[in-house]
Order: C-alpha cells, then sequence, then structure tokens
C-alpha cells in the first residue's frame, strides 16, 4: 500500500530464483567452491611462523618509532613525496581537463571523443606500480619517474569523472547558452564550467591525497619519495625507523584529509 512516493509497508523482493532446490544447489555450490579454493593455497607453517615472529617485531617497533637516527633520509624522502604530490596533481589535472571535455559526447566531435576515450581507458588499465616500473626502466631511479607516474595517473583518474560528469549536466542551461547564439567555447564557460567546477575542485582534492598515498607505494619499486626510504628501512629490519616512516605517512594523510574537508566546505 502507498499513499505517495513511499511505500507504508514493507514487502520482501522478488526472489531470483523461485525453485528451493535450485537456491540450495547454488549455496552447496559456493561452500564447496570456497573449500576447494582455500585448499588449493599452499601454506607453509613455518614460514608463517617465523613471519609471525617478524610482525611482532615490526609492531614494536611501531610502537617505538626511531625519528631521529635516520631523520636525514626521512625527511628527504618526504620532501620528495610532497614534491611529487604537489607537481604530479597540477599538472595531471591540467591535462585531464581538455581530455575530460574531449570525452564528454554531448560536447565533443565522434572521432575527438574516441581518442579522449582511448587516452582514458589506457591510463585506467595500467595500475600506478606497472606504471612506475616502466618509467623507471626508462628514465632510471629518482622523483621525476615517481612525478610521471603519478601524472599520468591521475590524467585516467580525473578525465574519467569529468567527463561523466559533463555528460550529466543540465542540458536547460545548455540550450538556454546555445540560443542566445554562444561558440562553443562560450558554451563550455558559461554552460559547463558552473555545473561542473565544484565537483572538480573535490575531484582534485581527493586525487591529491592518493597521490601521496601511492608515491609511498611506487618508491618501493624505484620511483623516488618516502616510500624508497620506508623499503630501505625494512630490508636493514629497521622496524623502529619503518615505524617512524608509516606514523609519518599517516599524519600527512590526516592533515590533508582534514583540509581538503574544510576547503571543499569553504568552496561550496
Amino acid at each position: 500500500m502507498t499513499t505517495g512516493p513511499y511505500p507504508t509497508t514493507w514487502r520482501r523482493p522478488p526472489q531470483i530464483l523461485k525453485d528451493l532446490r535450485w537456491r540450495i544447489a547454488i549455496q552447496i555450490g559456493i561452500v564447496i567452491y570456497l573449500v576447494l579454493a582455500i585448499g588449493s593455497v599452499e601454506v607453509n607453517w613455518a614460514r608463517v611462523y617465523a613471519g609471525l615472529e617478524r610482525g611482532q617485531r615490526f609492531v614494536m617497533g611501531f610502537l617505538q618509532p626511531d625519528f631521529t637516527s635516520r631523520w636525514r633520509d626521512i625527511s628527504q624522502g618526504l620532501i620528495e613525496s610532497l614534491t611529487m604530490t604537489l607537481t604530479s596533481t597540477v599538472v595531471g589535472v591540467a591535462i585531464s581537463i581538455p581530455i575530460g571535455i574531449g570525452a564528454a559526447r554531448n560536447l565533443a566531435p565522434r572521432w575527438i571523443y574516441y581518442i579522449c576515450r582511448s587516452i582514458i581507458a589506457v591510463s585506467r588499465a595500467l595500475q600506478e606500480v606497472i606504471i612506475a616500473i616502466f618509467f623507471v626502466a626508462m628514465f632510471g631511479f629518482g622523483p621525476f619517474a615517481g612525478f610521471l607516474t603519478l601524472s599520468f595517473a591521475t590524467i585516467g583518474f580525473i578525465a574519467k569523472l569529468l567527463a561523466d560528469d559533463i555528460e550529466e549536466i543540465d542540458e536547460a542551461q545548455a540550450e538556454a547558452v546555445r540560443a542566445t547564439g554562444a561558440s562553443w567555447g562560450q558554451l563550455v564557460n558559461y554552460a559547463v564550467q558552473p555545473q561542473v567546477m565544484p565537483r572538480l575542485i573535490g575531484l582534485s582534492l581527493y586525487r591529491l591525497d592518493i597521490n601521496f598515498r601511492e608515491s609511498a607505494v611506487i618508491g618501493i619499486v624505484g620511483a623516488g619519495g618516502i616510500g624508497a626510504t620506508l623499503n630501505t628501512a625494512i630490508d636493514r629490519y629497521e622496524y623502529d625507523s619503518a615505524g617512524a616512516i608509516l606514523l609519518i605517512i599517516i599524519a600527512v594523510v590526516m592533515v590533508a584529509e582534514y583540509s581538503s574537508s574544510y576547503l571543499r566546505k569553504f568552496l561550496q
């Protein structure tokens, strides 16, 4: 029974499989598959036991972090990560805007649409670590490879979401601007930009947060940043220094999170 747009009584949703025997058979099949899948995992219990011991040492190092003994390396890695994060986000967003506009079906010609969508698909298909390995092989170890990696990943992330937002704009506003005889650039400036700009700013801040966390990951494969320092500390079994680096990463992410939340509220 409904008295308006919302129902007043609860009704059980329809079942996809109405036959009880089929439902039971599927549930049994899922259980059998999970049992076989778990059984196919080869577990070396000796290594598990040794890993627990190393894990305990790492937890103790995390609880007693050492910020002083390798502070020079930690500070250098942190500066590299922050520099890579900021520059790659700015460059990536700047490149993403024209690609996102070109990937919007309601704004771009068909041939431009397919080219821009292909660029987005390539960027989104490759994970950051794979891209970092490729750029490290091309340009060597260091933050430049990390900068290129994060910029490339930012393009696929921002351009994809920007294009989807442009395709979902209020067409009435766009038609009103077109009716005035506005050019294509004026259409983008006066009809599209006011509708997608708040979303673009929020996505850019979110990507800034992602890029800092990814800079710690790609540093493990040689793309610079604090991840390389963390990897070196773990390889040397300096778990107290590794704990200090992890605490710094957590602190920076928390500061970025609270700052971006405040900035989004201010802009809206």
